[in-house]
């Protein structure tokens, strides 16, 4: 239920402080981030890099895994937190971005343009202020069929509201393998970066990461219901608990009864 309703305060916020006059119910039922863990985007989609050059999402993905984040560079808000939270992430990772991984963010609206793409790039990159980021980090623009497609196929639904000028969208980013799939979703605005390291190690096939960082990995597993890693040993220890405590028990049932035995023998022979 929570997983329901953060990421719904977090859009009904976003679109107040935007003026959007989008009912709430249909708010409620039509946006929202869709798991299509293991489907694979659509590669061929065309789109603008922020120097205006024609790309296709081909480009990025063959050299390791990459970041995808659905966001627009005009939001008022929600966005912006989305962004945040990736270069917050991003610094927390022994891993770099244009090194290990890279990140697609593209805009979800059509109306913007390359010139915007390039203002977005330049304070996030020196926000993250790792060598190599120009690089690793791509913002896009694109024509409305190649963004609703790439939507629809990652499960990103949002709405337009024309009296505004604003969407009302989701907050979470999406975890692509070098074959173009995708492997997690991580909800919110915040990511931890221990689950955005283990997703990106996940997705590469553990081609990326340190002997440390395999370890590490065989302790979690990725909960599809909240968009993160939990410990799988913690859970072995918690079962080990249990197991134990039933142990205990069954042992001093089985003592209690065999002292009443005793106790009883004595009668029965008299």
């Amino acid at each position: 239920m929570m997983r329901r309703v953060l990421p719904l305060l977090l859009i009904l916020l976003a679109a107040s402080r935007a003026g959007a006059q989008i009912p709430i119910q249909k708010v409620y039922n039509e946006v929202g981030i869709d798991q299509k863990l293991g489907t694979r985007i659509p590669l061929d989609l065309a789109f603008l890099d922020e120097q205006g050059r024609r790309v296709t999402l081909d480009e990025y993905v063959h050299s390791g895994p990459v970041v995808l984040s659905l966001v627009y560079f005009r939001c008022p808000m929600l966005c912006t937190e989305v962004l945040n939270g990736m270069v917050e992430a991003f610094r927390g990772l022994s891993f770099s971005a244009g090194r290990e991984f890279s990140v697609v963010t593209v805009s979800i609206d059509p109306r913007e343009t390359p010139e915007l793409a390039s203002q977005k790039k330049e304070r996030y990159l020196e926000e993250y202020g790792r060598p190599g980021g120009a690089a690793g980090w791509h913002f896009l623009t694109g024509d409305a069929r190649s963004i609703k497609e790439l939507a629809d196929s990652a499960g990103f639904r949002y709405l337009f509201d024309p009296r505004s000028g604003q969407f009302a969208h989701a907050a979470g980013i999406m975890i692509v393998t070098p074959e173009g799939r995708l492997s997690r979703y991580l909800f919110g605005v915040q990511f931890d970066p221990k689950d955005l390291r283990l997703a990106l190690m996940e997705a590469s096939g553990n081609r990326i990461g340190s002997f440390a960082d395999r370890l590490l990995f065989l302790c979690y597993h990725y909960d599809p219901l909240t968009g993160r890693y939990g410990s799988v040993i913690m859970n072995v220890f918690r079962g080990a608990g249990t197991l134990t405590i039933l142990l205990l028990g069954g042992g001093i049932f089985l003592m209690l009864r065999r002292e009443r035995r005793k106790r009883a023998r004595p009668a029965e022979i008299g």
